[in-house]
Order: structure tokens, then sequence, then C-alpha cells
């Protein structure tokens, strides 16, 4: 039972186990939280990570990736050169 409740993603977790659940360095994980870049709690003096919290800020990001909209093509105005001072 030990082992199963270990392969499950824990609800709250530490830096550790928050940055392999994420694919990314501790180091980077902690400079997002201390940022306020990534929901993030402190438990004493230590960072943790709820992992509803967590996957909500994903959809929120990634959400807004899908509703981008293609670039609008900008018109090019060409200038008239410029005369050289003598």
């Amino acid at each position: 039972m030990a082992g199963t409740v270990q392969m499950m993603v824990r609800e709250v977790m530490d830096i550790r186990q928050a940055s392999e659940y994420l694919g990314i360095s501790g180091d980077t994980l902690y400079r997002y939280a201390s940022e306020g870049f990534i929901p993030a709690f402190k438990l004493g003096n230590r960072w943790r990570f709820k992992k509803s919290l967590l996957d909500s800020w994903m959809v929120e990001k990634s959400g807004k990736r899908a509703e981008v909209e293609a670039p609008t093509p900008v018109a090019v105005v060409e200038k008239k050169p410029v005369r050289r001072a003598r």
C-alpha cells in the first residue's frame, strides 16, 4: 500500500515533487514561486504547491496561447532618404 501512495501524485507537493510533476528544474520552480508567477504558498519557510491549482494554472496559461489570433500584417511605409549634412 505504501508503494501505491508514493506512486500517486499528492495534492500538496514540495519543490522536488512539483518540479518533477511540471518537468522543470527545482531552481526554476523556486524562482517562479518567489516571483509569484506560479501559484504556491509557504508552509513555515518551505514552498508548497497544490496540484489542483497547478493544473488550473496550466490550463489558464495554455488557453491564452490557443486564443491568440494570427498577427495582423503591418503595412510597410517607405520613407524618403535623408540628405547627408555637409
